[in-house]
């Protein structure tokens, strides 16, 4: 993508506002400085010698656990499998890592030099063995290591406890050598909780080395990654967590480590906690509010595995409470770990800002576009006809074709036999999320479901869902199954017809239509389309014709379209919507989120308004406006939130009369301008 030479069209006073916390990223690192500075420790220290609770009771169990026996076995080729299998030497660095910091905190607080030389000790028997990670958790286990031995380092290096110049150097090259290796490429197609962790660890190795670019990667990573990588691809705008379907002992280890990269941050002067309206905090409280009886939204079936507290919301908790902003789920799950904690009670201390904090509030969730998708059964009408799992949906359709009545497919599993013909003149229902359309793969067909004739019209989908997965048994890691990994060709959607306006009155409402590595939803050539309150997620992968020209929804040659309440998300390699050659079309109130390609995609189109959506990590500009060969004209992007996408906020070449104005901008891609509005004539290529 090119960066450079890019022009800001419209700035207004709220962009400049959003843009003021990562000004900080020029200049000079605090010493020490990874999860607390000097005046930080300093404060905790005092707190802890004058008897205050919780810190005295937190150094006291903190203080027991270091005055037992431990001695340092280092390793040089540490190996750690899946799920700890095999694990060699990898629970030893995990240990080791734990312990130096918490050697360095009791050295700090007592001042006795014992604890300072045994935090010594084990970073100097670590850094000339270690060489080596391996096998499928080396990323994760260096990760998990590296923050809690910079912290250590940290504090050792800048508080006089003896530690040797050499030794310091040779601390510096085991991370350059072993580590950042390692670390440096991310693995954002792995569970977000990876790239947290790793985001963690090379923010506090650029703070210890004193590498400005280090640190300023991992901020961008932390904003902007692909896939799962980043905080929006990891905390969705309700507060559900990418792997909230999976277990809630991994979503808390991805909360922690998110949060600890935001500490450090914090420590330097960047704050990564208020963006995206507390997005961070709206995890907790979610996945807090979650573990203490309550069961919130959850797109997909939230996992009741693993539900016992962890000790990570500690500082996540004191950090809001000190600018008066209210969690209180978050406040209960950290009361209730709190008299079992110690490191992370006392490393959540921060000294006092002098600052008197402003009227408090609780971050509320984004409702844009939510609840979107198949939930509950509508009202049925009397004379519908009703279709149970195993019997024929397609028999059902064409008698009814024509008279306008409803089929409804029952709760359960629809296993098609063949590919479903959508004759005019039916509206096929289901009776919300429990009703799954799952084409048999033994069938040898693409698409769940065409149009029966060229000129259909008249139709209604609606509270149902399409499964477009090779099987519908979602595995423990839903991770592990996600669309671009299946090698399946299969579609949900697809209406084409011969010419523009053949077919018309179009409706999908309250639509589910997921995991399809073709098209989630392609018309072709219809006047008169409603997409109301869908969700199409996960659909859009490298199947033929190929990346980027397959999408959650795809438009061609349409007229009369409204797409409003939607939510449009997590194409993997596709957009959120694409329009191509379409005539009179409304986006409108939708979530267009952690697509991999652009979240709206308009080519060669008129009369096309976009407009009060939430537009936000999507892996290139959040709303293209590209040019082949006429252009598009007659293009209003107005009033959109537009955020965290890792290109412009608004792009667009070649238009007539394109307006783009009242969006609100934040963090849109790598500089200060989140708007690009063109002239020319440009045909972008890769």
């Amino acid at each position: 993508m090119n960066n450079m030479n890019r022009k800001l069209s419209i700035i207004s006073f709220l962009l400049l506002v959003v843009l003021i916390p990562l000004c900080s990223l020029a200049q000079p690192f605090v010493h020490p400085g990874v999860d607390q500075s000097a005046k930080d420790l300093a404060y905790m220290k005092g707190q802890v010698l004058k008897g205050a609770q919780p810190w005295k009771g937190a150094f006291d169990r903190l203080k027991a656990a270091t005055d037992t026996a431990f001695t340092a076995v280092p390793f040089a080729h540490v190996l750690r499998g899946p799920y700890g299998k095999p694990n060699i030497g990898g629970n030893d660095l995990s240990k080791s890592a734990a312990m130096a910091y918490n050697y360095a905190i009791v050295w700090y607080i007592t001042g006795d030099k014992t604890y300072a030389n045994r935090a010594i000790g084990i970073l100097d028997a670590w850094t000339p063995v270690l060489w080596h990670f391996d096998y499928n958790d080396a990323k994760l286990l260096a990760a998990w290591t590296g923050h809690a031995l910079c912290n250590a380092a940290e504090i050792l290096r800048y508080t006089n406890a003896g530690w040797k110049q050499e030794s310091v150097g040779r601390f510096k090259s085991m991370l350059m050598d072993v580590y950042y290796p390692l670390l440096r490429f991310y693995y954002p197609q792995a569970n977000g909780n990876w790239d947290g962790a790793i985001i963690h660890s090379i923010m506090a190795m650029g703070i210890f080395l004193d590498n400005r670019a280090m640190f300023d990667n991992a901020v961008d990573h932390f904003l902007h990654a692909p896939v799962n990588g980043s905080l929006f691809k990891y905390i969705y705008p309700s507060g559900q967590c990418q792997e909230s379907t999976r277990d809630q002992g991994h979503v808390q280890l991805g909360l922690g480590e998110f949060a600890g990269a935001a500490q450090i941050a914090f420590t330097q002067g960047v704050d990564l906690f208020s963006i995206g309206g507390y997005r961070l905090a709206m995890g907790y409280e979610y996945t807090a509010r979650f573990l203490l009886g309550e069961k919130p939204h959850c797109y997909g079936v939230i996992s009741e595995r693993a539900k016992e507290l962890r000790d990570d919301y500690e500082y996540v908790y004191q950090h809001h409470k000190a600018i008066n902003i209210s969690l209180p789920y978050t406040e209960r799950a950290a009361d209730s770990v709190r008299s079992k904690a110690s490191r992370s009670v006392l490393t959540a201390v921060r000294a006092p800002n002098g600052v008197t904090p402003t009227k408090g509030k609780t971050p509320i969730p984004d409702k844009t576009g939510y609840i979107a998708g198949a939930t509950k059964a509508p009202v049925i009408p009397a004379d519908a006809v009703l279709v149970a799992p195993g019997q024929s949906i397609q028999q059902a359709l064409d008698e009814a074709a024509g008279s306008g009545r409803w089929v409804v497919a029952k709760a359960g599993i629809h296993t098609l036999p063949a590919t479903l013909k959508i004759p005019s003149g039916v509206v096929l229902a289901g009776e919300g999320i429990a009703t799954v359309l799952f084409l048999d793969p033994a069938s040898g067909a693409r698409e769940t479901m065409v149009n029966g004739s060229d000129d259909l019209h008249d139709v209604t989908i609606r509270d149902l869902v399409i499964e477009g997965a090779a099987s519908t048994t979602v595995p423990s890691d839903p991770n592990s199954g996600r669309s671009y990994r299946g090698g399946y060709n299969r579609g949900g959607i697809l209406f084409r017809a011969q010419r523009e306006g053949q077919m018309k009155h179009i409706r999908l409402e309250n639509l589910t239509v997921r995991n399809c590595t073709y098209n989630g939803v392609f018309i072709n050539g219809a006047a008169g389309i409603d997409i109301i309150s869908c969700d199409l997620n996960e659909n859009g992968v490298s199947v033929p014709p190929g990346q980027k020209l397959l999408h959650n929804l795809l438009l061609t040659h349409c007229s009369q379209v409204t797409v409003q309440n939607c939510r449009l998300a997590t194409s993997p390699l596709g957009a959120g919507v694409a329009l191509e050659a379409c005539d009179s079309a409304l986006i409108s109130g939708c979530e267009i989120a952690r697509n991999g390609y652009y979240g709206v995609l308009i080519t060669e189109s008129r009369g096309v308004t976009v407009s009060s959506n939430l537009v936000e990590a999507n892996d290139r500009s959040g709303v293209m406006v590209e040019f082949l060969y006429k252009g598009s004209s007659a293009i209003t992007i107005t009033d959109n939130r537009v955020q965290f996408n890792a290109g412009y906020g608004v792009e667009s070449y070649g238009a007539t009369n394109c307006l783009s104005t009242q969006n609100r901008y934040s963090h849109n891609g790598h500089g200060k301008e989140q708007q690009k509005i063109s002239a020319a004539k440009t045909i972008l290529m890769e």
